[in-house]
């Protein structure tokens, strides 16, 4: 007889019963066969599909964002005698030969993968073959357009499931607003019921928000940190030289700090973690690319020095302390100083309206078949690789695209014998066309290059038999495979109108950046919230609570705080240096010829075009940085309307 979810638990988890919400959520799994489940980070939710995969015949694929997740999983699985398995472009070929080798025989009972792997044809022509038990996504509420951290990727991961003909899916996130929880039932078509929230108040989290000017945020922080009882603390920062900063302040005052951040190498940023999780008094100063999957139970303290971006970030943030239920505390050092720098990211990330209009035209102008490098276009239309990728995914909202199967042009094919050795391992035609197939190849000192189409066309044969034919090579362990040049295949379903198809997505995009400035505003709000501040929290995600936590900033205080104002600003004319300007306009004409444009290099907000440009390097870029965006912008405007050579 097969085991219960309880038995499994207790035999293959050694855990004696299920936390808050798992036993639901687990129960709705098995009896509608897609749940979501939306726990409050660090309450176990990885567990719901962890259990699972075990009652299941089957591979349970794991969707997740997250490297770190992904590796202390495993590590935890495959300590329980659990086979499980990670697919990254850190897998040495023989690493993923084993994965593939676990997948085609059954042994692999979870296979971890981020989102962006589902643009990998060997992949997902691999799954095609493969019995899917359960289809999990981790960080489910990116599927919302209208989420705090949206990504195409995973919009596209409930059409992927349907394609795969996945037998269940669960759905998880820690942060989710009634609107977005609405957003992934309907995408995944979970039902109602199956839905299951187990509220976001934590009754362990001393909630404190401190309204500090920018010049005080050094020492405070570092007061606190001496005069409160060591334990681990994340200290989180908005940009990764303030990091740096901050955790050379902290080391210099006889503190552990170490700073981390996106840009580090990714070894550092291992060996960083790994000495935090070892350590009891560890201190991390940090951009959020740091504790996404990172499971510490005893992080005593989480202090924001600048103000989070959004609610929901805030919330899975401070959500890293206290994971032991023991009480612990996250402070925040509220400056409107920091409102500019949010703002601008936000700004800087919206297209131009002309950048909208070129994509259009790119895409209807290439016929029924649109094939096309993101790379390459992101750097020609100046529109960030994020930025390009959601405005094709609106486009395939909107009925205009389907998007095909992505394909790599080119292959590197490293051989681990001699040619005539590697072709002489196969007999008659098999043989033939392997030998034809590498004739093809442009030879390097050591590795070889094609493209499958042309060479497919040179041969007379179909692509797909030559990319299975260099995949029968890696397996077999006589070449080293690496894929290159992905390209991005679109098939035109609907017609539209170009202009108004530019001007519907421009109006998409504003609508997205007052969103994201909204979102700002809402973590303002709360700094100066006249009532309890948690309840406040909880309720931004629908949890509604009529009793005072008795443990934040308000509780204690019975005061509603006030954020000092930030310092006057002098005159943007008075500081800028207009002929330096009009000089680099003149010599990069594409690049800033538009008021937006030249904006973010005052701003120091780059773009493809900036940084092809290398404008980072000239004096004009960042001159106004510090100064409100929106400002920014209309002092460009103005520049553009003035007569003569001022305009460009």
């Amino acid at each position: 007889m097969a085991q219960t979810p309880l038995e499994v638990l207790q035999t293959r988890f050694g855990f004696s019963s299920f936390r808050k919400g798992q036993k639901e959520l687990i129960e709705a799994l098995l009896e509608k066969r897609r749940a979501l489940g939306v726990f409050p980070t660090g309450s176990g939710k990885s567990l719901a599909y962890q259990l699972p995969a075990l009652l299941f015949e089957g591979v349970t694929l794991v969707v997740s964002p997250l490297i770190a997740l992904m590796k202390d999983q495993i590590d935890f699985l495959t300590a329980l005698g659990i086979p499980a398995a990670r697919l990254d472009s850190s897998l040495s070929p023989e690493e993923t030969r084993a994965v593939d080798v676990g997948l085609r025989n059954g042994s692999l009972k979870l296979l971890f993968v981020a989102p962006e792997r589902f643009a990998n044809e060997r992949f997902l022509d691999m799954l095609s073959r493969t019995r899917i038990s359960l289809f999990a996504v981790d960080e489910a509420h990116c599927i919302s357009e209208w989420g705090h951290n949206f990504r195409p990727d995973y919009l596209k991961l409930a059409e992927i499931a349907e394609w795969l003909k996945v037998e269940r899916v669960l759905a998880l996130t820690a942060t989710a607003t009634p609107s977005v929880v609405r957003d992934i039932c309907a995408a995944f078509r979970i039902e109602s019921e199956a839905a299951v929230l187990t509220g976001f108040y934590r009754s362990n989290l001393e909630l404190v928000i401190t309204p500090t000017r920018a010049e005080e945020r050094d020492a405070r922080l570092e007061e606190r940190i001496v005069s409160r009882p060591p334990g681990p603390t994340i200290v989180y920062v908005t940009l990764q030289k303030t990091a740096e900063r901050v955790a050379a302040r902290l080391k210099a005052a006889g503190l552990p700090a170490e700073a981390y951040h996106a840009g580090l190498e990714s070894e550092a940023r291992s060996d960083i973690q790994d000495r935090f999780m070892a350590h009891d008094r560890g201190i991390v100063v940090a951009t959020i690319a740091f504790g996404m999957g990172i499971d510490k139970s005893n992080v005593r303290y989480v202090y924001h020095y600048n103000l989070p971006k959004s609610l929901e970030s805030y919330s899975q943030e401070i959500g890293r302390a206290g994971r032991d239920g023991e009480p612990s505390i996250v402070e925040l050092f509220a400056s409107h100083d920091d409102v500019t720098t949010l703002e601008s990211f936000a700004y800087g990330d919206t297209p131009t309206a002309s950048g909208l209009a070129r994509l259009v035209h790119t895409v209807l102008d290439h016929g029924q078949d649109v094939d096309v490098s993101l790379y390459e276009l992101s750097d020609r239309l100046d529109l960030k690789p994020i930025v390009l990728r959601t405005a094709l995914t609106y486009l395939e909202l909107d009925g205009i695209l389907r998007q095909k199967t992505p394909y790599y042009a080119g292959y590197k094919v490293k051989l681990t014998k001699s040619r005539d050795e590697v072709v002489g391992t196969f007999r008659g035609e098999p043989a033939q066309f392997l030998a034809a197939v590498l004739d093809q190849a442009k030879s390097g000192r050591i590795w070889l290059s094609l493209d499958p189409g042309k060479v497919a066309e040179a041969i007379g044969h179909d692509r797909a038999r030559v990319v299975k034919a260099l995949e029968v090579l890696e397996e077999r362990g006589l070449a080293q495979l690496t894929a290159a040049d992905l390209r991005h295949r679109y098939e035109r379903i609907g017609e539209a109108d170009v202009n108004e198809l530019a001007a519907d997505l421009a109006t998409r995009f504003a609508k997205r950046e007052t969103q994201e400035i909204a979102r700002i505003a809402q973590v303002l709000a709360l700094a100066q919230h006249a009532g309890c501040l948690t309840n406040a929290l909880v309720a931004h995600f629908g949890e509604v609570r009529d009793v005072p936590c008795g443990h934040c900033s308000f509780c204690s205080t019975g005061t509603a705080l006030r954020l000092p104002e930030p310092a006057a600003l002098r005159p943007i004319a008075s500081i800028v240096d207009l002929e330096k300007i009009r000089a680099l306009r003149a010599q990069h004409p594409n690049a800033l010829d538009e008021p937006r444009k030249l904006a973010r290099a005052l701003s120091g907000l780059s773009s493809p075009a900036l940084t092809r440009a290398k404008i980072s390097r000239t004096p004009v870029f960042g001159s106004l940085e510090g100064y409100p965006f929106v400002a920014v912008l209309a002092f460009c405007e103005a520049l553009d309307a003035e007569p003569g050579p001022a305009a460009s």
